[in-house]
């Protein structure tokens, strides 16, 4: 597990409206050299997850940057109603060579804050898991046009998942749902907050 910082990377995940605003912001990001990778994905919210962002879209770009400052500078700029979510990495348990493109990025949150012990036995049962091509610990900032009428209150306790496979979003979903149980299995508190399903590579 790295304890090395690593704030200037992470996944921008804006929805995608075809509004003026979305537009723009899609142009800057395909362009930008701080973007690796960048996607469509469908975003589906946890029951948890909709008790806090309850005005959310359907389609979203997700975009892996490497430069948070400059990141969240362009997402203000052309920041929109519903709620841009800026997941920035502050760690990582491992990242690997899998077979098959990403797939699915699911985002969990820790109710009870990143304790060594509990960070140590979740990089144990992911690493066993071979569909993960990448683990990280995170943190969430929020942009929006609108105040968020509740907040959340674990945006820095995030422990994110890559997945590379060929199969089903719905069976990777089920595949992480099972690695969550096995997590929660020992007496870690995690909990789903949204599934991001790859659609199209657009960079």
């Amino acid at each position: 597990m790295s304890g090395v910082s690593v704030l200037n990377e992470g996944y921008i995940c804006a929805p995608y409206s075809h509004n003026e605003n979305s537009l723009q912001l899609k142009e800057i990001l395909q362009k930008s050299a701080y973007i690796d990778d960048m996607y469509f994905v469908t975003a589906t919210f946890s029951e948890d997850g909709r008790a806090y962002f309850p005005s959310y879209a359907h389609t979203y770009l997700l975009a892996r940057f490497k430069n948070q400052k400059t990141m969240m500078q362009q997402v203000e700029k052309y920041k929109q109603d519903k709620t841009t979510f800026v997941f920035t990495k502050d760690g990582e348990f491992f990242r690997r060579e899998t077979n098959g493109n990403l797939n699915l990025i699911s985002v969990y949150y820790l109710e009870h804050g990143q304790l060594h012990d509990d960070m140590t036995d979740i990089a144990g049962i992911i690493g066993k898991r071979n569909k993960v091509r990448s683990a990280e610990m995170g943190r969430l900032d929020l942009s929006s046009t609108k105040d968020q009428k509740f907040t959340f209150p674990y945006g820095q306790n995030l422990v994110v998942l890559e997945i590379s496979s060929t199969d089903s979003h719905q069976s990777d979903n089920k595949y992480c749902e099972k690695t969550r149980r096995e997590v929660a299995r020992k007496g870690i508190k995690i909990t789903n907050l949204v599934s991001l399903s790859v659609l199209e590579k657009i960079k």
